[in-house]
C-alpha cells in the first residue's frame, strides 16, 4: 500500500544539455543562467546539473559541451535566489568524500542554505578512463558510496568527526564554516538497485530519485524500499521519492511532434506528449502512490516558452495538493 503524503510536490529543472545552437562558448553560461532563472520564475523548486565530464549517450555526442558540476552550481547560486541547487547525481568515485562534503557545504554557504547533495555509485566508464579515475566493480563502488554517505553526514552534523572505513578515512575533520541548513544539506540518492541502493536510501537519504516508468514496476521498487526502511527502522515518510518524467507538454499535437523529432531515439521512446491538464492527471496518479517529486530536462524544455508551460503544470498540480500541517 502506498504512503499518501500530504505535501506540496517538488519540481526539479534538470540541465543535462549545454548545447545551444548558435551560441559560442563565451555565451554558453549566459544561456545556462537564463534557463535557471526562467525555471525559478516558473515555480520550479530545484535546479540540478549532471556530474559528468563528457556528454552522455541519450542526450548527445560525448564531444558536446559539458560543464563541471560544482563550479557551475556555485555560479548559479549567485544568479538565483530561491531554488535549491544540486547534482543529479555526483559519482562517488570522482572526489574524495570529505572534499565533496566541503564543496557541498561551501555551496550551501554561498547559496544561503539552498544546497542539496545528490550522489550515486557512478556508471560512465569512458570518462573514468579518459580522466584516469579508477572505476572499480559495482560492489566496491556501492561500498564506497556507503562510506561516503557516512562521512558526508558526519561532516554536516559534527564539529570534528573521525571515521575509518575500508576505502576512506577522516581524522577530526574540520568543516568550517558550517552548513547553513540545520543538519546540513538534504541528501539525494539516485538509483533503484534493490539490494544496495534502496537500502542506502533507507539508511542515509532524504530524497530518492528514480526514472519514471510503468506504475506497477515503480510500486514494486517502492515496496522493496519500504522493506529496507523497516529493516533499518526508518520511517519511509521521511524520504521523498522523486521521478524523472519525460513529459512533453504541448498546446497541440503539431508542437509535440516537433519536440519529439529533436530527441534521441532512446528519449523519444520514453517521452509522452500531453497537454497541461493531461500531464496534471498523470502526475496526480503518481502522487496518489506516494511519489511527490518530478524532474524535467532542459533537452525537452529548452526555451523560456516551454519552461513557462511547465510552470503552468506546476501551478495546476500544487493547486490541487494539500500542504503538510
Amino acid at each position: 500500500m502506498a504512503l499518501l503524503l500530504c505535501m506540496k510536490a517538488l519540481f526539479g529543472f534538470h540541465m543535462p544539455n549545454y548545447t545551444f545552437k548558435g551560441t559560442p562558448d563565451t555565451g554558453l553560461f549566459d544561456r545556462v543562467v537564463e534557463q535557471a532563472r526562467a525555471a525559478e520564475a516558473a515555480g520550479f523548486d530545484l535546479v540540478t546539473v549532471m556530474d559528468h565530464f563528457y556528454q552522455i549517450r541519450g542526450i548527445g555526442r560525448d564531444t558536446e559541451p559539458m560543464l563541471e558540476a560544482y563550479t557551475t552550481l556555485s555560479a548559479l547560486a549567485a544568479s538565483t535566489s530561491r531554488v535549491k541547487l544540486g547534482t543529479l547525481v555526483t559519482g562517488v568515485t570522482y572526489r574524495n568524500p570529505a572534499m565533496l562534503a566541503k564543496m557541498v557545504t561551501t555551496l550551501d554557504v554561498i547559496s544561503k542554505g539552498r544546497a542539496i547533495l545528490g550522489i550515486g555509485a557512478a556508471w560512465n566508464e569512458d570518462e573514468h578512463k579518459g580522466y584516469g579515475i579508477e572505476f572499480p566493480p559495482i560492489g566496491q563502488r556501492m561500498d564506497r558510496l556507503d562510506e561516503a554517505l557516512t562521512i558526508a553526514k558526519l561532516m554536516f552534523t559534527q564539529d570534528r568527526p573521525s571515521f575509518e572505513g575500508k576505502y576512506y578515512k577522516i581524522d577530526r575533520a574540520l568543516n568550517v564554516p558550517r552548513p547553513i541548513q540545520p543538519g546540513g544539506p538534504k541528501i539525494l540518492i539516485g538509483g533503484t538497485g534493490e539490494k544496495r541502493t534502496l537500502r542506502l536510501l533507507a539508511q542515509h537519504g532524504d530524497i530518492g530519485h528514480w526514472f519514471g516508468g510503468q506504475m506497477e514496476e515503480l510500486k514494486r521498487k517502492q515496496q522493496v524500499f519500504y522493506e529496507h526502511c523497516e529493516a533499518v527502522k526508518r520511517d519511509p515518510s521521511e524520504v521523498q521519492l522523486t521521478l524523472g518524467v519525460s513529459l512533453v507538454l504541448v498546446e497541440n499535437e503539431k508542437d509535440g511532434k516537433a519536440i519529439l523529432d529533436t530527441l534521441s531515439p532512446e528519449r523519444r521512446a520514453m517521452a509522452r506528449v500531453a497537454t497541461v491538464p493531461q500531464a496534471a492527471e498523470l502526475i496526480g496518479k503518481y502522487m496518489d502512490e506516494g511519489f511527490t517529486g518530478f524532474t524535467m530536462n532542459n533537452n525537452i524544455y529548452g526555451t523560456n516558452e516551454s519552461i513557462a508551460l511547465a510552470g503552468e503544470l506546476i501551478k495546476v498540480v500544487n493547486s490541487k495538493t494539500p500542504t503538510a500541517a
